[in-house]
C-alpha cells in the first residue's frame, strides 16, 4: 500500500505537470525515479495509466479514472496531515490530565491563573483520582504520581524535591486530646486514615526513627480514599491525619492546623509528570509543563 501512494503521487505529478522531467523537479528527484515508480505502480494494477508519444503524452482510461479519484483524496490527505501538525504545535486546544488531588495542590492551584491568563486558548480538563489510571487506555494526555508509583514505559519530569510528611489536626482537638511526643502515642488517638483506591488497603503511617525508616498503622477512627477529605476531617475537628507538609503549608500558617511528631517526619518522593512518547511533542502539554517547572524554581 505505502509503494502504491508513493507511485500515485509520482502519477499525479506527471499528471499536472505534463512531462516526467517537469514531475522530476516539483517532486525534488531523478527523471529515472519517476519513470521507475510509475512503471512499479502499472505493472500494481495491471494496467497503463500514460501513452507515450515523441511528441506528447496523454491519460490513458485507467488513467483517467485514477486521476479523477486519487486526485481530490491526496489533497484531503496531505490537508489533514498538515491539520495534524499544526495543532501538535498550535498554542491552543484541549489538555486531559489525571492528578492526585495533593499534586493539584501543590503543583496547580498556585499557578493556575497564571497560566489560563498567559495561554487563554488551552483548555485544561483535570480529572482528581487517587488511582492509578492507565493515562493511554483511559484517554488522558498525561498524570501526576509520586516517582515511587510512575507507570513503565512513559516519560518522566520531575517537578518537586523530596517532599516531607506531616501529621496534623485542629487546635481544639489537641486541646482536648493532648499532643504525642512519639509515634507509639498515637495508639491513643483518634486519626484519620487513607484508603489506597487500587490496592484497596489502609496506607500505614511512616515515620523516621533513630535514623531508619518505619512504619505503623494507627487506630483509624476515620477513613476516607483522597487526602483532601484526609485534610478536611483533620481541618474539622476529628482526629489527627497524616498528608505532605506541602498541602497543608497554609493551614499550619494560619492556624487552622498545627503539627505534631516533626522529629519524626518520613520523606516521600517527589511528584512527577508522565506522559507516553507519542505526546512528547504535544505542544500544550510541553508548555503546561515548562510553565511549572518554571513557576517552582522561581
Amino acid at each position: 500500500m505505502l509503494s502504491h501512494l508513493k507511485g500515485i503521487e509520482v502519477f499525479l505529478a506527471v499528471a499536472k505537470h505534463g512531462s516526467f522531467s517537469a514531475a522530476a523537479r516539483a517532486m525534488g528527484v531523478g527523471v529515472p525515479a519517476v519513470s521507475q515508480r510509475l512503471k512499479v505502480l502499472e505493472r500494481d494494477l495491471g494496467v497503463s495509466l500514460l501513452t507515450r508519444t515523441t511528441r506528447a503524452m496523454d491519460l490513458t482510461p485507467a488513467g483517467r479514472v485514477l486521476l479523477s479519484g486519487a486526485g481530490p483524496a491526496l489533497e484531503q490527505v496531505q490537508a489533514t496531515i498538515e491539520s495534524a501538525r499544526s495543532a501538535g504545535k498550535a498554542k491552543s486546544g484541549t489538555l486531559r490530565l489525571t492528578i492526585p488531588w495533593s499534586a493539584y495542590k501543590i503543583l496547580v492551584a498556585p499557578v493556575l491563573a497564571d497560566f489560563q491568563a498567559a495561554y487563554p486558548d488551552i483548555r485544561l480538563e483535570m480529572s482528581f483520582d487517587e488511582a492509578l489510571v492507565d493515562i493511554v487506555r483511559e484517554g488522558y494526555h498525561a498524570g501526576f504520581r509520586l516517582g515511587d508509583r510512575l507507570a513503565d514505559g512513559m516519560i518522566a519530569t520531575r517537578l518537586t524535591g523530596p517532599l516531607v510528611a506531616a501529621y496534623t489536626a485542629s487546635p481544639d482537638y489537641f486541646t482536648e486530646h493532648g499532643r504525642p511526643a512519639h509515634p507509639e502515642d498515637l495508639l491513643s488517638h483518634r486519626c484519620i486514615c487513607y484508603r489506597f483506591v487500587s490496592a484497596n488497603r489502609i496506607a500505614d503511617w511512616p515515620f523516621l526513627i533513630d535514623g531508619h525508616e518505619t512504619t505503623m498503622s494507627p487506630p483509624a477512627r476515620l477513613v476516607f480514599d483522597s487526602f483532601r477529605s484526609v485534610v478536611g476531617g483533620a481541618l474539622e475537628g476529628h482526629g489527627i491525619g497524616w498528608s505532605l507538609r506541602a498541602v497543608v503549608e497554609d493551614a499550619l500558617a494560619d492556624g487552622r492546623l498545627e503539627a505534631v511528631l516533626e522529629p519524626f517526619a518520613a520523606m516521600h518522593p517527589p511528584f512527577y509528570v508522565f506522559y507516553p512518547e507519542e505526546n512528547r511533542q504535544l505542544e500544550p502539554l510541553r508548555l503546561f509543563i515548562a510553565f511549572l517547572k518554571q513557576r517552582r524554581a522561581s
